[in-house]
């Protein structure tokens, strides 16, 4: 590494680094632990459809604040 560079690598998860992205932007968000939101109870996407996706992963949810929005689930197709 150079010596300008940090060695600490700080993990953060994809609802962390979302909310952190948001907060830049004068959005109020906070990172939710994941499987604890209802909306990540239930199927992603319908099964009556031939192309749809059955590979669904769940990355957790974002809950915005002062907003019409409530929460914004993060998922990975594929």
């Amino acid at each position: 590494m150079h010596d300008a560079e940090s060695e600490t690598f700080v993990y953060q998860t994809w609802p962390e680094k979302i909310a952190h992205n948001l907060e830049q932007i004068g959005v109020e968000s906070e990172a939710k632990e994941r499987g604890t939101d209802s909306a990540e109870k239930g199927d992603y996407y319908s099964r009556v459809f031939s192309q749809t996706t059955r590979m669904v992963t769940n990355l957790g949810v974002i809950q915005l604040k002062n907003s019409n929005i409530d929460v914004i689930q993060i998922i990975q197709k594929g």
